[in-house]
């Protein structure tokens, strides 16, 4: 293993705690973990045998005294445990970490040889609770969502060094915790080789793209949409699209290797296109690409799509991909008619028996309420939305429990009411 010049961070961070704590929780509580559900709140939770530090493992027991669970100790969040594992006592050490990178790994033996960034691990829906791991190239990029894992990222990082031999291995933080700069670990280090200078470049089904694992979105790049781009890709031909948040170019790059004539990419930030147009350009030696013409709007996705409705433009496709609407629960009904005014600009973009492919990330906004609101809101504007199909996760991505899943997307021809009927 090769550690940054600054080797010493993760020799300095603290050590699992030798005395493991003993848990009980509700009864209900203990249902829900025997069904897989990974977090343990605070209210819960009946008693401890000490006072834990974070990280530290807590070992749930029911009031027979018999093995339910064993996770990571967090006094500091609602989320007071979050579950490792269930059933069975088991060791937590290095060989535990293999193994469950291991079984993770054979799960994406089905993504094809021509794509070489996607997610290994998936947080809690792969036994990983608030950290998630993705590949580009032979770039990896661990983020954490929570400090438990600290104590544990000496012996993480070389299980993961073992079994993918990454030449870098850079470590991204929620925001919370990149503004601590606990124990020295700082957003964007390098905890095997160095930080990448430069975007890495990987691919995506034979398609070329770069991620700035150091400062962009998420670790990179949105690894989540691949499935609903290739669908989008094969649905192209000889398609004018509109891509509206088209952050780094995704949707428009499947687009354009699919045979679209043109793809207009519209997002607030000049940057992030500009990462689009580098895409574009990485993408030059396949004649289908180099032969689409592409453009990009700067400005909010609300005022350009009003704009361009004023010009009368439609478009065989519109791709509609914002950025999560719904952080918390409150945020909920704020999120859903966000939604609506969107699919509303979007189907009077859309031609007669054009494409509609909306989405959402938000984890809060249910199946059931984003699909009824997209439909609803372009019948209040005489708009039909014929279903063509709902698509979700994509295998790197595995959802195991009812909180896990969170990508939901739409795809629709867009009718004028009434007339899928005739």
């Amino acid at each position: 293993m090769t550690y940054p010049d600054d080797m010493s961070v993760l020799d300095q961070l603290p050590a699992v705690g030798d005395k493991r704590m003993a848990v009980r929780v509700t009864p209900d509580a203990r249902r829900q973990i025997v069904a897989g559900h990974p977090w343990v709140f605070n209210e819960s939770i009946t008693s401890i045998s000490h006072r834990g530090a974070v990280g530290d493992l807590a070992v749930i027991f029911d009031n027979d005294r018999n093995f339910v669970a064993i996770g990571l100790w967090d006094p500091g969040s609602p989320i007071r445990i979050r579950i490792l594992h269930h059933g069975k006592p088991v060791t937590i050490d290095g060989e535990f970490w293999r193994r469950r990178i291991s079984d993770a790994l054979e799960k994406r033996e089905v993504i094809g040889e021509d794509t070489d960034g996607y997610r290994v691990l998936n947080g809690e829906n792969d036994g990983f609770p608030g950290l998630v791991l993705d590949k580009y190239a032979d770039t990896l990029v661990v983020k954490l969502y929570s400090p438990t894992w600290i104590p544990h990222l000496r012996s993480l990082v070389a299980a993961i060094d073992e079994l993918l031999s990454p030449s870098a291995l850079v470590l991204r933080m929620a925001r919370t915790m990149a503004e601590q700069r606990l124990f020295g670990l700082t957003e964007g280090m390098a905890l095997i080789g160095e930080t990448p200078s430069e975007p890495v470049l990987f691919h995506e089904n034979g398609l070329v793209f770069e991620a700035d694992v150091v400062h962009g979105q998420k670790t990179g790049h949105f690894l989540d949409q691949r499935d609903n781009r290739a669908l989008v890709g094969s649905m192209s031909a000889g398609m004018r699209v509109l891509d509206v948040f088209a952050a780094t170019g995704g949707f428009g790059i499947y687009a354009a290797a699919g045979g679209a004539t043109r793809v207009t990419s519209v997002d607030q930030s000049a940057p992030t296109l500009a990462v689009a147009e580098r895409n574009f350009a990485h993408n030059a030696s396949l004649p289908n690409v180099r032969h689409c013409e592409h453009d990009v709007m700067i400005g909010d996705a609300y005022e350009v799509m009003d704009r361009l409705i004023q010009r009368r433009k439609h478009y065989d496709i519109v791709v509609v991909d914002p950025p999560a609407f719904a952080q918390r629960k409150t945020n909920v009904d704020r999120a859903l008619h966000a939604y609506g005014q969107l699919t509303q600009r979007a189907v009077q973009l859309t031609r007669p028996d054009g494409l509609l492919v909306q989405a959402s990330c938000s984890s809060r906004v249910t199946e059931e309420q984003f699909y009824a609101t997209l439909r609803a809101s372009a019948q209040r504007i005489g708009f039909d939305l014929v279903e063509l199909r709902r698509t979700g996760h994509a295998p790197d991505h595995p959802v195991t429990f009812a909180q896990g899943g969170y990508l939901k997307a739409l795809f629709a021809r867009v009718m004028p009411l009434g007339a899928a009927d005739r």
